[in-house]
């Protein structure tokens, strides 16, 4: 346990060193600051005002950046490793394979999932003193929960990609293919799927909800409609078959179990690949 600790936080205090980290700390406060210059917060769109609407707007920026932040830095970061020859030297300290690699994941967690945060919860501050008339404590707890989900979620991807890759540039390209696949599986081919092949809705809406990234949109959008009208028909398939509690448990629950198993796929990868 304390080699696992240990792995924790070297990988923080390097990743905090890094030019990328000050690259994604200074994107997502950025966003934040930017919503605030624009008078978002004085905006009204379906009632929410404030820093409701505030957030809304900052969950959606949220689930198209921080995943490929996510993914090119920790594929970089680990392939980047195996190609510098720091493996073998790793392997060669009285550390455990598997708190070496499940250390470097809890590091990275909270490297990743930290100015994403911090950034929301600077918003709620700044939102006090400049007259909010009402905190969404409740939307930041929900908000903050789906982030964590989601930051689990494509950390087990990244390992995973990592552990399969030789060589960083390898490993950025799968990284960045899968991102957008599953941003085209938003909506483009899924409606293709609908229209060019006549494909039954509930099998569309089946392939929908395996992808993480619209698992963590519908649970946002839930949060401020809850009948999902923004979604159309397909709402009905949903709400029938989850109901709205069902699925908000089902987009905090499906992308963590998702990354954790992608993540112990990747380890067992790993050591079967980098062991002696």
């Amino acid at each position: 346990m304390y080699s696992f600790w240990q792995t924790a936080r070297l990988d923080i205090s390097e990743s905090v060193r890094s030019k990328w980290f000050a690259l994604y700390a200074l994107v997502f406060g950025g966003l934040i600051a930017t919503l605030f210059i624009f008078g978002l917060t004085e905006s009204r769109v379906m009632g929410f005002t404030g820093l409701s609407r505030m957030l809304v707007t900052y969950i959606q920026l949220c689930m198209a950046i921080l995943p490929i932040f996510v993914l090119l830095s920790t594929v970089r970061s680990l392939a980047g490793d195996r190609e510098a020859g720091v493996y073998e030297y790793m392997l060669s300290l009285p550390v455990s394979l598997s708190s070496w690699y499940w250390g470097r994941f809890a590091g990275r967690f909270v490297v990743v999932f930290l100015p994403v945060f911090l950034a929301m919860g600077i918003s709620l501050l700044v939102g006090i003193p400049m007259g909010a008339e009402e905190i969404p404590w409740r939307d930041f707890a929900w908000y903050s929960a789906l982030l964590v989900s989601l930051s689990f979620c494509f950390l087990g991807i990244g390992f995973l990609i990592s552990s399969l890759s030789r060589n960083s540039d390898f490993a950025q390209t799968m990284a960045f293919f899968l991102w957008l696949v599953m941003l085209m599986f938003l909506d483009l081919i899924l409606i293709g799927l609908l229209i060019q092949f006549q494909t039954p809705a509930p099998v569309v809406v089946g392939l929908a909800l395996a992808n993480p990234l619209e698992v963590f949109r519908i649970g946002a959008m839930m949060l401020f409609d809850t009948q999902l009208i923004l979604l159309g028909p397909s709402a009905y398939i949903i709400l029938d078959n989850f109901g709205e509690h069902g699925f908000m448990a089902y987009a905090l629950l499906y992308p963590l179990i998702l990354g954790f198993v992608l993540a112990g796929i990747g380890f067992l990868i790993f050591r079967r690949t980098d062991l002696p």
